[in-house]
């Protein structure tokens, strides 16, 4: 917590929270920078606050003009969270109402077709060098078919060092990714084999420790610098973007290969109770129930399995209703 420096009167409980959702396996980095916000404000208006009373809850939540509504709901979860905490501790906090604010309509993800994936794929083919970015070219092409190819998360991919790439048996070492999980990922072999070439041209005198995906003054690929590319290859592609919070996203590749992947072992009458698990444990999910949500998202995708898969497994699709941000 030493880069933290919370304040106000609920700074203590502030940081016996945070380390209480750290202990359990949460990050909790967002959640983090929004309560430092809230102990900052309740430092300047409500000093001697003793309690967290419903005007300060209702004040901080209030809709900033500049804001999103995903935002202020984000932040009134988070002031939710630190509620109930502080109520279980015997502080007199109150809770604000599960579902308070009006969220706004939930993202669907979007499901790449094959022939789209194959038109993006040969964008980053075509990726030109540019001074400023001198392995820009190299990376686009390996980083976004990792990311598809593997179902992984693009903060997966942005964060991989050299230590975690095994060239030799095609195998990636996800380190302390959601809810501080890790696991193991193998690759296909065309993907072993390009990662091979690229390092070959990238990583001549790196170290162990360096990023695989390496951005400017040795740190990893911003968040931006990913998201800016992948809108120049799906412009160049000829796939449309529905504008901000519309998608496709670069996330929607993971949601693909987990879509792609269950119509393939279903066409092939896999036994899904046997692949959902190995499925499970790839994609790094927690529960079951992250994975089976994917069963859903197929059968409405390729309607021409969804009766064979609703007959075969009615008992664990569930609803389709989207989701908000980066979540399976």
């Amino acid at each position: 917590m030493s880069d933290y420096f919370f304040k106000g009167p609920f700074a203590q409980y502030i940081e016996n929270h945070v380390k209480l959702k750290q202990a359990i396996g949460y990050k909790y980095k967002t959640e983090k920078e929004h309560l430092l916000r809230f102990s900052a404000f309740t430092a300047k208006k409500y000093s001697k606050a003793k309690e967290l009373t419903r005007e300060i809850v209702l004040d901080w939540c209030s809709k900033k003009i500049y804001e999103a509504q995903a935002n202020q709901c984000s932040r009134a979860s988070v002031l939710r969270q630190f509620a109930i905490y502080l109520d279980s501790i015997g502080i007199n906090a109150y809770i604000l109402p599960k579902g308070y604010y009006p969220v706004e309509e939930k993202y669907v993800p979007y499901i790449y077709t094959v022939d789209e994936l194959q038109r993006f794929f040969h964008e980053t083919d075509k990726c030109p060098y540019v001074s400023e970015c001198p392995q820009r070219h190299l990376i686009m092409p390996v980083f976004f078919r990792m990311i598809y190819s593997c179902g992984l998360r693009s903060s997966e991919a942005r964060l991989l060092k050299i230590d975690d790439v095994d060239l030799r048996d095609g195998v990636l070492t996800i380190q302390h990714s959601k809810k501080d999980n890790s696991r193991l990922v193998p690759m296909s072999d065309e993907l072993t084999s390009r990662c091979r070439d690229y390092f070959k041209c990238v990583h001549v005198i790196s170290k162990r420790s360096d990023y695989f995906f390496p951005g400017l003054d040795g740190k990893p690929m911003t968040i931006g610098n990913v998201y800016h590319n992948f809108r120049r290859f799906l412009w160049r592609a000829r796939i449309s973007h529905g504008g901000r919070g519309k998608g496709p996203r670069v996330h929607d590749f993971r949601h693909a290969f987990a879509c792609h992947c269950l119509k393939k072992w279903v066409l092939e009458e896999k036994d899904l109770s046997v692949y959902l698990p190995i499925l499970k444990t790839y994609m790094g999910h927690d529960s079951f129930n992250e994975t089976s949500y994917y069963l859903r998202m197929t059968a409405d995708v390729f309607p021409d399995i969804s009766i064979k898969l609703e007959g075969c497994y009615p008992d664990i699709i569930p609803e389709l209703e989207g989701d908000a941000g980066e979540t399976y």
